[in-house]
This record gives C-alpha cells, structure tokens and sequence, in this order.
C-alpha cells in the first residue's frame, strides 16, 4: 500500500490525511510541535470548503461548535451598509459558509483523523528538516536526527515550510503588504442576529468582526472574534512574524472614529485580554508545486493575504483535489497533476487577494462616502458592487449553485 507522509498537522495536512485515508492510501501525518493544543482565533470555511468536510462526514461535528455564516456586511467607518453578501444554504450554495475557531476546528479534524487512522497516524515534536528522494522513495530527515521511508511527502507546515525552501532555495523574503494586523475574540453580547461578519473601513484602517461560538450562541451570548488592520509607513517584526506575538493597544485611537450601531468596536478591542499582531504578508507564486515524488499543499505552497478570508479552505481543496488525484496516479504523476488543477487557480487567487478581493467594494465607499449622512444608494450602484462580489466568488471557487 502506498505510504504519504504529510508534514504539519494542521488544517490542509489533517484534511489531506482524512482525504487520502478515504482513498486507500496509508498517511502518516507529522508536526514540529510537541504537543498539539487547540490555538489561534477565529478563521472561515467557505462553502466550497465547507462541502469537503461534510462529504467528509463532518457536518455535525462544524454545526455543534461553528456558526453558519448568513453573509457578510461591507460597511463604512460611519456604519452605513454598503453591501450585504449572502453566504447561506438559503442564498444557493450547496454547503453554508462557517465562522469557526482554528484549534477548535483544527481538534475536530484531529479527533476524526485519531479515529479513522489510529492515533499512531499523527505524531508531534517531528519537525521535518528535509528530505532526499530516488525515483521509488522519499527519505525525510527530521530535526531530532531521526529519517523515514515513504511513497509520497506531502510539504504542509504553512508559511515557513521547510520542504518548500528545499525545493525553491534562496526564494528570499516575505512579502510585506504594508499593513498590520491585530487579532483577538472576547465574550460579549450577540451583536445583530449573531451570524453576520462585518468588514468595515478602508484599505488603511479596517474592523473585521464575527461570531465563531455556536455553542455560546446557544445560551444567548457571542464568542466575538476581531482583526483591526492598521497601516504602517515602518515594516514591523515581518521576517520574525509570529502568530503568538503579544500586541500594544496604542492601534485603537486609529478605530475611535468608527460609528456602528449595533455594536461599539473601541469597547471590543479595550475589552479583550489577549491581542496579538502579524503583518500582512504572503509569498509570490511558485513556478513549480512538485518535485518527483515531493509536492507542497496550502499555506506552504500559496500563503495569501486574509482577504475574502480564504486561506483555509483553498488548503482544504486542495486536499481534495489532491486525494482525487493520487487515487487515478497513486505516483509523481498523480501529484503533477494535483499540481496543474490547483497551482494556476490558487496563483489566481493570491495576485487578486493582492489588489483587495471582495474588499475592494470598502476603498469604492471610501472614495465617495465623506461623512455619516451620505446616502450609499446616492453614491455608488448596486451593480457596481455585485460585479465584485461576483468576480471574486468566481476567483475562489465557489459561484452559487457550483460550491
């Protein structure tokens, strides 16, 4: 039976692992941190992704601790709706768009991977250093001096993959889009019907905010997770960027101006103990994914910018993608051809997340709405706005009807 090793354990390798495991195929799945905890804050599924996993038998499990998304509001810093974009069963999509918290999404695919391949299947403090190949195996080298033979090595431990720089030395550094952002979630009241994201502002200054608690939803409150992004002339801690990096709380004056009605964004982000920071950055597309019987999956083959909020679930398609492949070519075969569905869609994605994605409706407000009595319906036209949203759900994947 063909042997794949995934490198990183995280939400496109555990995918991948549950994907290939369908397939017939023996995973193994091995991630560089001693012991997997549930962290990080809120992220989105959207419903193409979202079908992955429910073909995947894991509907339940994401409708007791997710929210299904009804849409996402587009508005201005004064609080006027520019756009409502639907993201619901009921709005044409085959699977809802979910707002969830990672680890707690992130344990659910791991429980599921644990019972379907056996917890042998996934083990920690393996940080994969590299890897050798001949033309009928892989040996991968990891940190602890230690190596393992195998069919396939699948390069999915994010933004610093060590199998990537090994098939692309010398790729250079990040690419730094010029804006911080800070993250975190704090309880509070339900604000509005507790399932709509909001995205307000303008490309300089932006709240993002969204409910990822169905359990807390429950009993009448919010587990309200929120990034301020926030616009720096001097890069800051871009090459060391770290998710766990605390942030200083000096970025709220920039928000104070912001008017909501159904919600006060300076009383969130005072409120919240633990904010941290990352700069936006991602990497410039690959000319090549795969290397003979090596190939890169997610954040490790196509870090993007968190817009349209997207990057999880192209690692989930490609997870798909990838098992569906494997299954015609179980070879490099299989995996250039894995390569050539989903390289040229996910480069796609990345220059248009480069130029704002579905968000490029905020800078169109932006520009023409100059204070809080404007009327949006006087200043920009709805078809203007759908044609964003349009060509960007068509960007992603995941056109009404198709997802």
């Amino acid at each position: 039976m063909t042997e794949i090793v995934i490198a990183g354990a995280g939400i496109g390798g555990l995918t991948a692992a549950l994907c290939l495991a369908e397939k017939g195929f023996n995973v193994r799945v091995f991630e560089a941190v001693p012991e997997l905890k549930p962290l990080g804050v809120g992220i989105n599924l959207m419903p193409h992704s979202s079908k992955v996993l429910h073909d995947l038998g894991l509907r339940d499990g994401l409708d007791e601790i997710a929210i299904r998304t009804r849409c996402i509001e587009y508005r201005t810093r004064y609080g006027h709706l520019i756009q409502s974009d639907p993201r619901n069963v009921e709005a044409g999509f085959s699977a809802p768009q979910y707002s969830v918290h990672r680890g707690e999404l992130q344990f659910l695919l791991l429980e599921a991977v644990w019972e379907r391949l056996g917890r042998e299947a996934v083990q920690a403090n393996k940080a994969v250093e590299g890897f050798w190949q001949t033309d009928d195996k892989v040996t991968v080298d990891f940190a602890d001096g230690t190596t393992h033979d195998c069919d396939l090595l699948i390069g999915a431990e994010g933004l610093r993959s060590r199998v990537r720089q090994q098939l692309h030395p010398g790729e250079g550094p990040l690419c730094y889009e010029g804006t911080m952002m800070f993250r975190g979630a704090v309880e509070t009241d339900v604000i509005g019907d507790g399932r709509t994201m909001v995205i307000a502002g303008n490309h300089d200054v932006k709240f993002v905010t969204y409910p990822i608690s169905e359990r807390l939803r429950k009993k009448g409150r919010a587990l309200t997770n929120w990034v301020a992004e926030v616009r720096h002339d001097t890069p800051r801690h871009i090459q060391d960027a770290d998710w766990s990096r605390g942030a200083t709380i000096d970025f709220i004056k920039e928000f104070e101006d912001f008017q909501m009605a159904d919600m006060n964004v300076v009383e969130i982000l005072r409120s919240t103990k633990n904010v941290t920071e990352f700069p936006m950055v991602d990497r410039d597309p690959l000319p090549f994914w795969s290397e003979g019987r090596v190939t890169l999956l997610g954040d490790a083959a196509h870090p993007m910018y968190p817009m349209g909020a997207n990057g999880a679930s192209q690692a989930i398609l490609d997870a798909r993608v990838l098992a569906d492949e494997l299954a015609k070519s179980p070879g490099p075969e299989g995996l250039k051809a894995y390569e050539e569905i989903r390289r040229p869609f996910t480069t796609n994605v990345v220059l248009t997340n480069r130029k704002g994605g579905p968000e490029q409706v905020l800078d169109i407000a932006d520009a023409r709405v100059k204070g809080p009595d404007d009327r949006i319906e006087d200043l920009i036209t709805k078809e203007e706005l759908e044609q964003v949203a349009a060509n960007y759900r068509n960007v992603a994947g995941f056109k009404k009807n198709t997802a």
